[in-house]
């Protein structure tokens, strides 16, 4: 084996000496034939040891009749027999020392009980010989420099990828080949493919981690539909991540499964698509939304390197048109890339040569800079050099497929780029093929359409931003057995999170009428009344809540309607009484929850609290714990931060009080992950500035009560 990887199974995968294929084919258009077909047609230097016990020879190939006869133990063996055959063909490599199979053929998990069992003994194989094995089900792998071809798919039919850095990882071996064919008929150079199928070993994570250490690998592009082990895609976007290689992942396929048993309102907040979400966010990946864009962003952060584009990314527009200048400005604003009034040394750069160009920015450069193509390379020189936006983005609408105006235009940008070498220039251009191709090699970052261009930009920043500000280490919290009866009610969960550092007021729980009248001549102000059970959450609902309640015999009158309206409403609930607090206004409602998601553990969210929170699902979620400062950006990233931050004259709320409620939140849930499913606050009451905040309503969901109630 050859290649750079640590792992001697993924070595085998991507850069074997020598390749059987078991039930190879005599036809090159069978599952059994294409890899045979495909090795010789595109030049597999390595030996290739067809199997198949029927025939002599395949496609002018020796043929042997088992693995057991061939000359030498081969470093990878691809699998084309179905169910059983399959099994014993990867029994027979895993007793010769095979490091590595790619099982093709189907008829495993995805085709009943009979099936699950075969995978699961494939599964085992793997485990206890050391044996790595991609499938079943699967597309197989590809190392494009050294021709080695373990797959069938017919992206590979006419030419073979030219090499580069990007290499592609996807659970679909349609999507992924769909990937592939996309980036080749572009232009684009590969460095490695894989699609893991059914992942009864392998999976996409072990794959994302092998190419961290690729020397061959600088861009992973990722297909995934579900993660099975959440620990292990974790660690493999840290090992990309602090390999300084940009993971851009597609995620597809969304489950409301989870909202639908959710018991909380931050359950039914915190969907589990959007957990995949909070888990790219702290290991630096950037989540893209359709095929097209994980291509396009994939060979751009490819073709840009380690030019700068700005972490905010802000652009300076050129075009030849006004009206496209605004399009690109209206697409920049609705991606959150900003557009920046240009320098002033730079608009007089622009004015000697353009007297009549609009300056400030979009810069309608009229048709002379197609006219003239030095007019082009002055104006992006002044642009490049002005430090009032990080980017410049250029709109090559037609230029580009003349062939007079392309050469010129070509010599001149690389010119620019060779004098600017820091900074990306992003172009809007949607061909030649061969033209993008050109720019590319040029470090320029080519997309084909305006809105493509923006959205693109800013995934480019969020890269930028995850290479140059390393995420902060995460605090290592030890588990601790939650306190009995934490989850039995509101004021048992209150409790134990005002021990972890959550606020709350100061409160009662009444037993009897006469308890809720002391109660009231304590506090000595308006009082909230709430009746207090394990069976009733959302209390309102039953006429379990009473506002505004004054003195000792409201007090009590108030007590006799709640026990009242539970004894109608929820017979069979159990009444632990009636909490009784001060009554609390001014201030921004929030809410702040918690979710143990079973792949990959606890999530914390803040959002806009209230009656609010489920109307405007104004929410950021990020997996816990997070620090202050962590819970302030997740602050900030809403949608109602204005509120917060005194919008319309309000008084600039205490951000501060509620970042610390959050983080506090977020450690007690991973100290009780094995015990807590939910944790629901709201609201979160954010005082002005300096004032702190204070929360009304809490409740915990144990796992186990979680399953339950969701049950029934």
């Amino acid at each position: 084996m050859t290649g750079t990887f640590s792992d001697r199974g993924a070595a085998a995968i991507f850069s074997p000496r020598a390749i059987a294929i078991v039930g190879a084919s005599t036809e090159p258009t069978k599952t059994g034939g294409r890899p045979v077909h495909l090795l010789r047609k595109h030049g597999y230097a390595g030996a290739i040891y067809p199997v198949n016990p029927k025939v002599d020879a395949v496609q002018g190939l020796p043929a042997f009749a088992t693995l057991d006869a061939l000359p030498e133990v081969p470093d990878l063996v691809l699998v084309a027999v179905p169910g059983a055959a399959a099994v014993a063909a990867l029994e027979m490599a895993a007793a010769r020392g095979v490091a590595a199979a790619i099982v093709l053929s189907a008829g495993f998990s995805e085709s009943g009980a009979e099936g699950v069992a075969l995978q699961e003994r494939v599964s085992a194989i793997a485990r206890e010989s050391g044996m790595r094995i991609v499938g079943p089900n699967c597309l197989g792998a590809v190392g494009v420099r050294e021709r080695a071809i373990g797959t069938f798919s017919i992206a590979l039919e006419q030419e073979m990828p030219k090499a580069g850095g990007i290499s592609i990882v996807s659970q679909s071996g349609n999507i992924g080949s769909a990937a592939l064919s996309m980036l080749a008929d572009s232009g684009v150079g590969l460095a490695r493919f894989i699609a893991t199928g059914n992942e009864a070993d392998v999976q996409a994570s072990d794959a994302i981690g092998w190419l961290a250490d690729d020397a061959e690998t600088r861009v992973i592009l990722c297909c995934l539909e579900t993660c099975r082990d959440g620990p292990r895609l974790t660690a493999a976007l840290e090992r990309a991540y602090k390999a300084g290689k940009p993971v851009i992942a597609l995620k597809i396929g969304t489950s409301e499964a989870g909202q639908k048993a959710a018991l909380s309102h931050t359950g039914g907040l915190a969907g589990s698509d959007r957990v995949f979400d909070a888990v790219f966010a702290r290991y630096g990946a950037v989540r893209v939304h359709s095929l097209e864009e994980l291509v396009e962003v994939g060979a751009a952060a490819e073709a840009v390197g380690a030019r700068r584009i700005g972490v905010q990314p802000s652009a300076a527009m050129v075009a030849a048109s006004g009206g496209f200048g605004v399009m690109m400005a209206d697409a920049a604003s609705a991606h959150g890339v900003g557009v920046n009034p240009l320098g002033a040394e730079a608009q007089a750069r622009i004015r000697a040569i353009l007297p009549l160009a609009a300056t400030g920015n979009p810069v309608d450069a009229t048709a002379q800079m197609s006219a003239n193509p030095d007019v082009l390379e002055a104006l992006l020189d002044a642009t490049l050099a002005d430090d009032a936006n990080t980017t410049v983005c250029l709109m090559l609408a037609l230029g580009m497929g003349i062939p007079r105006l392309r050469k010129v235009f070509t010599e001149a940008l690389a010119r620019v780029t060779a004098r600017h070498a820091d900074r990306t220039l992003v172009a809007c251009i949607a061909g030649p093929k061969d033209a993008v191709a050109d720019l590319r090699a040029l470090g320029i970052a080519c997309f084909p359409t305006i809105d493509a261009a923006m959205r693109g930009t800013a995934a480019l920043g969020r890269i930028e931003r995850a290479r140059h500000h390393p995420a902060p280490p995460v605090e290592a919290i030890a588990p601790a057995p939650l306190p009995a009866g934490t989850t039995r009610n509101e004021a048992s969960a209150k409790a134990a999170l005002a021990a972890a550092g959550l606020p709350f007021p100061q409160e009662f729980t009444a037993l009897s009428a006469d308890d809720a009248a002391r109660a009231a001549d304590e506090l000595g102000v308006p009082l909230a009344m709430k009746i207090l059970s394990p069976d009733i959450q959302h209390k309102s609902d039953i006429g379990g809540v009473a506002l505004n309640v004054s003195g000792a015999d409201g007090a009590r009158a108030a007590y006799d309607r709640l026990i009242a309206a539970a004894a109608q409403h929820a017979p069979k609930a159990r009444i632990d009484g009636v909490l009784i607090a001060p009554m609390t206004a001014g201030g921004t409602e929030l809410i702040l929850g918690t979710v143990t998601d079973p792949t990959f553990g606890p999530v914390v969210m803040v959002g806009l609290g209230g009656v609010f929170a489920e109307i405007f699902k104004d929410t950021a979620l990020r997996l816990a714990p997070v620090s202050e400062d962590q819970a302030l950006e997740m602050l900030r990233g809403l949608k109602a931060f204005a509120l917060l931050d005194g919008a319309r004259g309000r008084k600039p709320a205490d951000v501060q009080a509620a970042a610390r409620a959050v983080a506090a939140l977020s450690r007690f849930a991973v100290r009780h992950a094995d015990a807590v499913a939910e944790i629901d606050i709201n609201p979160l009451l954010v005082r002005d500035a300096g004032q702190g905040a204070v929360a009304l309503d809490a409740l915990i969901i144990g796992r186990g009560q979680h399953s339950q109630e969701a049950a029934e």
